[in-house]
C-alpha cells in the first residue's frame, strides 16, 4: 500500500506560478513511476505528467507546452510539479499517482488504470 498527499495547491492570477508536491509513505518510493492528473468541474480526469522512478525520463500532455516541470526526489519520497505561466483554463484539483508497472511509453503513462494509488487531490485556481 502507497499512501500520497498532496500540497501546495491555491488560488493564483493569470501567469503566476505554483509548486505542488506529493509525498509518498509505506514503501520504497523508488520503485515507482508517478504521475500528475486533473480534474475540472464537469470533466474527466486528465493526464498532466509523469515522471520515471529515476526521474530520467518524463512524459508530458500537450497542453503543458513547456509550461509544467515534473520532477522528483527519492530520497525525500516525494513527487513534485512546478507550474508555470498560469491560465484560468489550467483550474482544477490535481491528483498525484504511483504506478507500480513499468510504463514505457507515453500512452501507457497517461493511462490512468495503470495508477494503483492516488492521493486526495489539492485544488488549484486561477483567475484572470
Amino acid at each position: 500500500q502507497v499512501q500520497l498527499v498532496e500540497s501546495g495547491g491555491g488560488l493564483v492570477q493569470a501567469g503566476d506560478s505554483l509548486r505542488l508536491s506529493c509525498v509518498a509513505s509505506g514503501r520504497t518510493f523508488s520503485n515507482y513511476y508517478m504521475g500528475w492528473f486533473r480534474q475540472a468541474p464537469g470533466k474527466e480526469r486528465e493526464f498532466v505528467t509523469s515522471i520515471s522512478r529515476s526521474g530520467s525520463i518524463t512524459w508530458d500532455a500537450g497542453f503543458v507546452k513547456g509550461r509544467f516541470t515534473i520532477s522528483r526526489d527519492n530520497a525525500k519520497n516525494t513527487v513534485y510539479l512546478q507550474m508555470n505561466s498560469l491560465k484560468p483554463e489550467d483550474t482544477a484539483a490535481y491528483y498525484c499517482a504511483a504506478s507500480s508497472k513499468v510504463l514505457v511509453n507515453r500512452a501507457d503513462n497517461s493511462r490512468d488504470a495503470n495508477y494503483e494509488w492516488w492521493g486526495q487531490g489539492t485544488q488549484v485556481t486561477v483567475s484572470t
